[in-house]
């Protein structure tokens, strides 16, 4: 199946978690990013998202699991910012949605159906060291 045929509505749900960010931050003055905040509106309002913005929460999510460790995490009463951060982008609830957005295209790893490297992959090509220099008369330079 596309991702194309994919209904990417967020549930309801979703949208309830990403108003209770949008509170919260509201609230307490702090969690979450401008797109994060972005993210939130759309989740909020229901509105049919973009496969890029699937494919950013997945993202998000597999990046800040560990914030569900901090304390205050899931606490309404005195949350961590990384709880309110959470929410905005749809909570568990969003986490698994999007997730399960992104598997409906068969052999495909990211949510618009293109083939993706893991994020482990990407990492060591960019941080690779240069392959020594080699002079042409010399063989390796010194």
């Amino acid at each position: 199946m596309s991702i194309a045929h994919v209904d990417l509505t967020p549930p309801l749900r979703v949208a309830e978690n990403a108003g209770k960010g949008l509170r919260l931050r509201r609230e307490f003055n702090r969690g979450g990013t401008v797109i994060g905040v972005a993210c939130a509106r759309d989740l909020s309002n229901r509105r049919k998202l973009s496969t890029e913005t699937v494919e950013r929460m997945v993202s998000y999510f597999a990046r800040h699991a560990l914030d569900k460790q901090a304390k205050g995490f899931g606490d309404s009463k005195e949350p961590s910012a990384g709880y309110i951060a959470w929410l905005l982008w749809g909570g568990d609830e969003g986490c698994n949605w999007a997730n399960a957005r992104c598997r409906r295209s068969p052999g495909r790893t990211r949510a618009s159906g293109r083939e993706a490297q893991p994020v482990a992959s990407r990492r060591r090509a960019k941080l690779a060291p240069p392959s020594p220099l080699k002079s042409p008369l010399s063989g390796s330079l010194p």
